[in-house]
């Protein structure tokens, strides 16, 4: 059992209103306003506590560094925004997969990625 340490609640704060999967470094960012010394390598043994306790779970996107987002929610998908770099989390999911499936397959698990403009940077640049 892990000490619950103020670098701790930190982190786990910084996830949780966060309400999207985080980055180490966005994690450090955002922990860094509550606990102004942290450094990455606390991040790291955090996170891997955390994901050894089941708190969270990684968000794996090809080519991209993993994100880590709370445990538990429901089945979602999401969108990688290419300007500003940040994940964002897609609610529910496509009901037609099914029929992509090759005759005789079974479907078992799947994972949709969304890339484009997020709205703020979308706004930003009046596109």
């Amino acid at each position: 059992m892990e000490r619950n340490t103020r670098q701790r609640g930190a982190i786990r704060r910084a996830l949780q209103r966060a309400d999207r999967p985080l980055s180490t470094n966005e994690v450090l960012s955002a922990a860094r306003g509550e606990v102004g010394g942290i450094g990455i390598a606390t991040v790291y043994r955090n996170i891997r506590a955390l994901l050894d306790e089941g708190w969270l779970i990684p968000v794996e996107l090809p080519g991209e560094v993993p994100r880590y987002e709370l445990h538990g929610k429901g089945h979602h998908h999401h969108f990688h925004c290419s300007q500003c770099d940040r994940v964002f989390e897609v609610p529910g999911c496509v009901d037609t997969l099914h029929q992509l499936v090759p005759r005789g397959f079974v479907l078992v698990t799947h994972e949709v990625v969304l890339y484009g403009t997020c709205a703020e940077c979308s706004r930003s640049t009046g596109t």
